[in-house]
């Protein structure tokens, strides 16, 4: 199946050109799928909603609901299946579910099983039209439904990573940084992200604690996708509690 017409690749590739980063946002109710997909419209911006793999065993409808808003939404949004680590579920999402893009995420591998696991997989998923992001290195500790690393060594991408896994011919990748808050504005445009190139589309995972600053600094290095997960929710949760009493 072609490619071109992948919706999370149009995305990243549109952002790329206009030199911007596109918020790719997990849900894990329809509440947040409205309110995602309402504020992209409000703010004529694209979006990515993410799905963590525990959302399609504890709420299997939950991307059928997402996939439907997307298609109705009047602005781009795909469906991505963020840290998928279970090879079978990564096929079954793949063959059965609505999703645009799915991170095989074989970070909890040596480096070499998680080059082969990531190339076999994005074969399956390319030839049914789904673009595949995948992680270089290992970041330890764990989310929401995903396997914890904290027992493995954390092990960060250096620039021999990047080419092994550009050449595995994955659409995005996740590179495994240690992002030093005080300096990472002045040195966002590390070895590594120059290493790339523009060859790869660059996504930036864990920015629970960024600020804007920061954020807008990994965007200017070559960043495209931006996840994020507490950040947002944890205002939107606030606010309920904070008006859960009133009549």
């Amino acid at each position: 199946m072609a490619m071109e017409g992948n919706q999370t690749r149009q995305i990243l590739a549109d952002a790329e050109k206009g030199q911007y980063g596109v918020l790719a946002a997990i849900v894990y109710n329809i509440e947040h799928i409205t309110a995602f997909v309402k504020a992209a419209e409000q703010r004529r911006s694209p979006l990515i909603i993410q799905l963590f793999p525990s959302s399609l065993v504890q709420t299997p409808s939950l991307v059928f609901a997402a996939a439907a808003a997307a298609k109705r939404a009047t602005v781009p949004i795909s469906i991505h299946l963020d840290h998928a680590q279970d090879y079978e579920q990564i096929k079954h999402a793949a063959d059965n579910l609505p999703f645009d893009s799915i991170m095989v995420d074989m970070s909890h591998y040596e480096k070499e099983e998680n080059l082969q696991k990531t190339r076999a997989l994005r074969d399956y998923c390319h030839s049914r039209g789904i673009s595949v992001e995948a992680e270089t290195g290992r970041i330890e500790g764990g989310e929401d439904g995903i396997m914890d690393t904290g027992d493995l060594e954390g092990i960060l991408t250096n620039p021999e990573d990047v080419e092994e896994f550009i050449a595995a011919g994955v659409d995005f990748l996740a590179p495994g940084l240690v992002m030093y808050m005080e300096t990472m504005a002045q040195k966002a445009p590390t070895l590594i992200w120059t290493a790339m190139n523009g060859r790869v589309r660059l996504v930036l995972h864990g920015t629970n604690d960024f600020s804007p600053e920061l954020t807008q600094a990994c965007i200017k290095a070559g960043v495209t996708k931006v996840n994020v997960n507490k950040l947002v929710l944890a205002p939107w949760h606030d606010n309920l509690h904070a008006k859960a009493t009133r009549p």
